[in-house]
C-alpha cells in the first residue's frame, strides 16, 4: 500500500512539473477562436514604460501595468528600454500567464524622432550611437563652439537645400537632423554597418525572430526622417541629401509598413521565456501621440472629422482628415492612418494636427492647486463669456497656431475674484483650440471642422470646462461638435487596439 501510494504520488508531483513547465515551452495556439485573442501594446514614453492587453471585440483591457524611468535607467538609455519589456512581460507571466498564453500581435509605441544607430555584424546586434531622444536639439542641445557653430550650419543648410519647404524633417529636433548630427561628428560606415532604428523599432526587433541587417521601421515613425508617406517610398531629395553628405543610403529601414502591418513571428526565445505562443506576430509600431489617438477614439475606424484634444501641460489637436495638410512652419502635419483590412485602391487617410505652447501648464505656474480648480469652476457658468481675451502662455514664444517666437503671454488685466481670473485663463486656452482647428480648416483640412472631439488629458477631468468648449467651439465653426472626456488614453491600450486590428477576423 505504501509503495502504491509513493508511485502515485511520483505521477501526481510529475504531472505538476509538466503543466508547470509547459507554458514555458512556447506553444501553437492554431486551435484557439480568434475572439479568445489577446493583444498587446507597449508604450515607451517620457516617463516610463507601459504595458496594456486587451480583447476584442469590446477592445477592453484585461491587464495594464507601468515602470518609470529612474536616475539608473534614465528615458534615453537603450538597455532600460529592453530591461522595462523583460520586467513588464516577467510580471505578467507571473501574475496572469493565460493572458500572455492567448497572445495574437504585439505593438509598440515609442516617442517622436527618438532614434539610435545600431551596428550589425554577424547576426549580432550593437550599438554604435546611443539613443538621441524626442527633445534633442542639434543646434541648441550641445555647447556652443566653433566646432559645433559650423556643424550646426552644415546641418542646416542641407536641410534647407533638400528639405521640402513646409516639410516636418525641417525640424532641428527630428530624426533627419540628427542622422546628419551623427555623420558630422564621425561619419557613418558604409556597408550595413549601420542602421538607424526609432525606439519603437529597437524595441519590436528585440521580439523578433531572426537579427540581420534587414530593418523595418512604420509610417509614422518615419515621417521626420523623411520618408514619403503620400507615396510611400524614400524620396529622390532625402537620397540626394545622403549623398551629398555623404552618407550611405543603406542607413535608413530597409522595409517601412503601416502601423499595425504584420513584421514578422516573436522569436522562439521570446515564445519560450514568457509563454506566448509560437504563431504570435509582431506589428508596425506608431508614435506615442498617435497611439493615444487610437486609445482616445477607441477605434482603428472612426468617421472623418473625429477630432482629438489633450489638455495637458500644453495643448494638442488631432484631427482625421480625408485631405493631406502640412506646415512644418505652424508644426502641422500628417501622419498617414492606417487602414487596415481596407482595400489598398481605397484614397488614404490623414491624422493631421499641431501643438501650442498654451496649456494647463499656466494654471500651476499661477499657484493653482487641484482643489481650488475644482471649487472654483464649479462656480463658473459655462454658457457665459469672460470680458477678458487671455493668450495664456507661461513665456514668450508660441508655435501653433501662431508661429512667433516673440509672441507675448496675455494674462491681465488680473481680476479681483480668482473665479474670474480661472474663468478667462479656461476659455483663453479654448479659443487657442478652436483657433488651432480653424488653422487646419485653413489648410485644407476635410471635414473642414471636426464633428466630435474627444478630450484626453488632466483638462478632460473638468466637466463645466468641457461645457465652455462645447460652446465655444461650436460658436467659433459655426456648426454643432460634440466636446467628450475619452475613456482610456493611455498609449500602450492605443497600441494594443493597433495590434488587435491587424489580426484576422
Amino acid at each position: 500500500g505504501a509503495a502504491l501510494h509513493c508511485c502515485f504520488t511520483i505521477i501526481f508531483l510529475f504531472s505538476c512539473l509538466i503543466l508547470r513547465i509547459a507554458p514555458l515551452q512556447g506553444f501553437s495556439s492554431t486551435s484557439m477562436k480568434n475572439s479568445e485573442r489577446t493583444f498587446v501594446g507597449f508604450d515607451f514614453g517620457t516617463s516610463g514604460a507601459r504595458l496594456s492587453i486587451i480583447q476584442r471585440p469590446q477592445q477592453e483591457e484585461l491587464y495594464s501595468d507601468s515602470i518609470a524611468w529612474t536616475t539608473d535607467r534614465p528615458y534615453d538609455d537603450a538597455s532600460a528600454w529592453l530591461q522595462a519589456l523583460d520586467t513588464l512581460l516577467q510580471r505578467c507571466s507571473q501574475q496572469q500567464p493565460h493572458l500572455l498564453q492567448r497572445v495574437g500581435s504585439i505593438c509598440v509605441s515609442g516617442t517622436s524622432a527618438s532614434c539610435l544607430l545600431v551596428s550589425i555584424r554577424s547576426n549580432r546586434e550593437t550599438i554604435s550611437r546611443p539613443p538621441r531622444m524626442y527633445d534633442y536639439n542639434v543646434i541648441s542641445t550641445k555647447p556652443e563652439n566653433t566646432t559645433h557653430l559650423i556643424s550646426a550650419r552644415r546641418i542646416l543648410h542641407l536641410l534647407d537645400t533638400y528639405s521640402p519647404t513646409k516639410h516636418t524633417s525641417r525640424s532641428p529636433t527630428g530624426s533627419l537632423a540628427k542622422l546628419l548630427c551623427w555623420n558630422e561628428e564621425r561619419p557613418l560606415l558604409p556597408f550595413n554597418q549601420e542602421r538607424l532604428l526609432h525606439q519603437a523599432d529597437y524595441v519590436a526587433r528585440s521580439l523578433l525572430d531572426d537579427i540581420d541587417s534587414y530593418t523595418t521601421s512604420d509610417w509614422h515613425n518615419c515621417l521626420k526622417l523623411g520618408y514619403d508617406v503620400q507615396s510611400l517610398q524614400w524620396p529622390q531629395w532625402l537620397l540626394s541629401c545622403l549623398d551629398e553628405a555623404e552618407i550611405p543610403r543603406d542607413v535608413l529601414p530597409s522595409r517601412v509598413v503601416s502601423p499595425g502591418e504584420v513584421i514578422g513571428p516573436i522569436s522562439s526565445h521570446v515564445a519560450v521565456k514568457y509563454g506566448i505562443p509560437k504563431d504570435a506576430t509582431v506589428v508596425g509600431g506608431t508614435t506615442d501621440s498617435n497611439a493615444a489617438f487610437f486609445a482616445a477614439v477607441q477605434s482603428l475606424k472612426p468617421p472623418f472629422g473625429t477630432a482629438v484634444t489633450s489638455l495637458g501641460s500644453t495643448l494638442a489637436i488631432k484631427q482625421l482628415s480625408r485631405d493631406f495638410v502640412e506646415d512644418a512652419d505652424r508644426g502641422v502635419y500628417s501622419h498617414r492612418f492606417p487602414l487596415l483590412g481596407i482595400s489598398k485602391e481605397e484614397k488614404p487617410a490623414w491624422l493631421i494636427g499641431g501643438a501650442s505652447n498654451v496649456g494647463c501648464g499656466i494654471l500651476r505656474h499661477l499657484g493653482f492647486s487641484n482643489s481650488e480648480l475644482r471649487e472654483l469652476s464649479e462656480e463658473i457658468d459655462p454658457t457665459n463669456n469672460s470680458p477678458l481675451d487671455y493668450y495664456p502662455l507661461k513665456t514668450p514664444g508660441e508655435r501653433f497656431p501662431i508661429c512667433d517666437e516673440n509672441l507675448q503671454p496675455i494674462l491681465e488685466p488680473i481680476p479681483p475674484s480668482r473665479k474670474d481670473y480661472i474663468h478667462a485663463i479656461l476659455q483663453g486656452i479654448t479659443k487657442v483650440e478652436g483657433l488651432g482647428y480653424q488653422v487646419l480648416a485653413e489648410l485644407g483640412a476635410s471635414p473642414m471642422y471636426p464633428s466630435v472631439i474627444w478630450t484626453c488629458g488632466g483638462g478632460a477631468e473638468n466637466d463645466v470646462w468641457r461645457k465652455m468648449r462645447e460652446r465655444i467651439l461650436t460658436e467659433s465653426f459655426g456648426q454643432p461638435v460634440q466636446v467628450q472626456k475619452s475613456a482610456n488614453t493611455e498609449a500602450s491600450y492605443g497600441a494594443a487596439i493597433l495590434a488587435a486590428s491587424s489580426y484576422d477576423e
